[in-house]
């Protein structure tokens, strides 16, 4: 039988086990896009119920532990894996309902209804994918219940069927196969499930690993640069993990150039990787400076000076669960997803009441997005993502949130703000979300990023550093020169009927640089063709060209 002791200290086992191990699973991310990434993602979904059960006591009944661990999973899911994860567990939490204990048929049971939770909530479910890893384990949990009521056995029989199909991902999908690696939220979900197994046998909770670069000399150097009450000289604090290529140069060059472009500079490193913190306004160009000395992990970018804005009024609500909703005072009110100072403007200057700050590299989780609906004085809640990965998340805080809310399907940006200038305060709730919906699928999206890793796909060659240009989400092409590539894409966006073009510039292109884009792409598409710049402030992406 497992009781609550055994399940809160499995979960946590499986916690532990997949912060140690994230790096590797983003590693299996086939995309070479700078992202959260899905090892990393899982983690900082596993960590909020790790902080909950590890404050419950030994006494705990397997029910409890069970929907105390999915009430926090829920609430903080970080992308797309990080909310298949968490319905997974509130499969969980369902079957072990009323349950003192728990038997392996129990866990069966508890099993199949959180891959049927995952698999409703994902509108077009892949085969290949940590789906597939759960229900065949899932389904041989059913049979080896039958059979067996040692939960040592039971869950060895699920992990070993988990990894047989992980191994098989490649052959279903097609990407995997061509990068010669299994799918990466499985391999997530198995490193939970396998450090769960070691307690099931009577081990110990797996041990955290710490770099020596992550020891506590690196967070007290942090620290000891203030609370953030002194002059800020630079917007974006950033952060990140390199680790070591094998002729990774000297640290202290990194250290130096750093310096060049911002304060409160550390760097320190060990055989393995080298800790960066940084306050700069160019967060980019400090990253494509750490691509020289190794891969980046860890990566963590924040607005400084909107932290300080917002430090009185975060301080009252210190514990997201106890922020206190605001009373509905309008029809319709909404929240939208966005990182730079230009952008959050936009939005806010379109009628967006509350901005929760993220994007690509920063994935915000359910809780996050239902504080923000929360803050919002509305009867009505719209919501805009703007990014694939957030979605998710997105949709997960419909069901916690005590007001209508409706997520809308933006991936991007340019979609967002679409769909905000498609609404209209005179006509119903019913009739804005058809206008908001049509108008954010009728923008056409394209991206200006960086290769954070060398990689083959899709037929493209591409070198870590290189620019990659995405359109409408999928690799398009890569390049060596920013401006070039903007206007190449710009031209391959534009249709017959197209009438307006956005170029929205990131923290790492100058306005001198824009402005220079600006009127290339001028000069060579039709006058019929209005053309807008905004200055976005947005990490990571040099540009974001909307065409529509």
């Amino acid at each position: 039988m497992i009781n609550g002791s055994l399940l809160r200290d499995a979960i946590i086992s499986g916690s532990i086990n997949i912060s140690n191990k994230k790096r590797e699973v983003d590693e299996l991310n086939v995309f070479p896009v700078p992202d959260g990434d899905t090892g990393t993602n899982m983690s900082m979904t596993m960590g909020a119920a790790q902080r909950e059960l590890e404050m419950l006591d030994n006494d705990t009944p397997v029910d409890k532990v069970a929907e105390k661990a999915a009430s926090a999973l829920l609430r903080g899911a970080r992308g797309n894996s990080g909310v298949i994860l968490s319905l997974l567990f509130r499969g969980m939490s369902k079957g072990l309902a009323g349950k003192k204990t728990a038997t392996c048929e129990d866990m069966a049971n508890a099993l199949e209804l959180g891959v049927k939770a995952a698999y409703k909530a994902v509108m077009k479910p892949t085969e290949g994918t940590i789906l597939t890893v759960a229900r065949v384990a899932s389904e041989k949990a059913q049979e080896v219940a039958y059979s067996t009521n040692d939960v040592a056995v039971f869950w060895n029989e699920v992990c070993v069927t988990a990894k047989e199909t992980l191994d098989k991902t490649p052959e279903m999908l097609p990407t995997l196969k061509k990068a010669g690696v299994v799918d990466a939220g499985g391999m997530g979900l198995l490193l939970i499930w396998e450090a769960m197994l070691e307690v099931f046998k009577g081990g110990e909770i797996t041990a955290p690993e710490l770099k020596k670069a992550e020891v506590k000399t690196i967070t007290t150097a942090i620290s000891e640069m203030g609370d953030g009450e002194e002059e800020i000289n630079f917007t974006y604090c950033t952060e990140f993990l390199v680790d070591k290529k094998e002729d990774c140069p000297d640290a202290l060059k990194l250290r130096a150039y750093l310096e060049t472009i911002g304060d409160c500079v550390v760097v320190v490193d060990d055989d393995d990787i080298i800790k960066v913190h940084v306050h700069t306004d160019h967060p980019g160009k400090a990253l494509e400076k750490g691509l020289s000395f190794g891969m980046l992990m860890n990566l963590k970018i924040e607005n400084m000076r909107i932290q300080h804005e917002d430090r009185l009024k975060e301080a009252k609500n210190a514990k997201a669960n106890n922020i206190t909703p605001v009373k509905p005072e309008k029809p319709f009110g909404f929240v939208a997803v966005a990182a730079g100072d230009g952008l959050e403007a936009v939005f806010k200057d379109l009628g967006v009441d509350c901005i929760v700050r993220g994007g690509q590299t920063m994935n915000p989780s359910t809780d996050d997005i239902l504080n923000a609906i929360y803050q919002t004085p509305a009867e009505t809640v719209f919501v805009l993502p703007n990014n694939k990965n957030i979605i998710m998340a997105a949709e997960q805080a419909v069901k916690l949130a005590d007001r209508r809310v409706c997520v809308l399907q933006s991936r991007t940006i340019p979609q967002g703000i679409s769909a905000m200038l498609a609404f209209d305060e005179d006509v119903d709730f019913i009739q804005n979300r058809k206008n908001m919906s049509k108008a954010l699928e009728k923008v056409s999206t394209g991206q200006i990023t960086f290769a954070a890793r060398d990689s083959d796909y899709e037929g493209h060659n591409i070198k870590k550093g290189e620019l990659l240009v995405l359109e409408n989400g999928k690799l398009a092409f890569t390049d060596k020169d920013i401006t070039k590539a903007a206007l190449k894409l710009t031209r391959r966006l534009i249709k017959s009927n197209s009438s307006f073009v956005t170029l929205i510039y990131g923290s790492d292109v100058t306005d001198e640089a824009a402005e220079a884009t600006y009127k290339l792409i001028r000069s060579k598409i039709s006058d019929k063709i209005e053309i807008t710049m905004i200055n976005g402030g947005q990490p990571v992406y040099y540009y974001i060209v909307s065409v529509e």
